[in-house]
């Protein structure tokens, strides 16, 4: 299990768009994906599960990556973060 502290500084946070990118990501991967913020843990592969997780610019989140493929899904999905999701 692999869990990463990101922060978020795109400009709109995980809006439709970025957060809509990021499922499709983490959707290609055998690996579990979730995204906890605060107390609560979102599904990473589920857009309505992700959007729910009302974040910000400036939130920092865990990312939490657990499965066969972990690591190359936390590169690529970290890659996407810090990248701001090429906005």
């Amino acid at each position: 299990m692999i869990i990463r502290q990101v922060e978020f500084t795109n400009e709109a946070g995980l809006h439709v768009r970025p957060a809509a990118v990021f499922v499709d990501l983490a959707s290609r991967f055998k690996a579990s994906v979730f995204v906890e913020k605060g107390e609560h843990r979102y599904n990473g592969k589920s857009i309505v599960s992700v959007l729910s997780a009302g974040i910000s610019k400036g939130d920092k989140v865990n990312l939490i990556i657990e499965g066969e493929d972990e690591e190359v899904a936390e590169k690529v999905l970290l890659s996407l973060i810090k990248n701001n999701f090429t906005e």
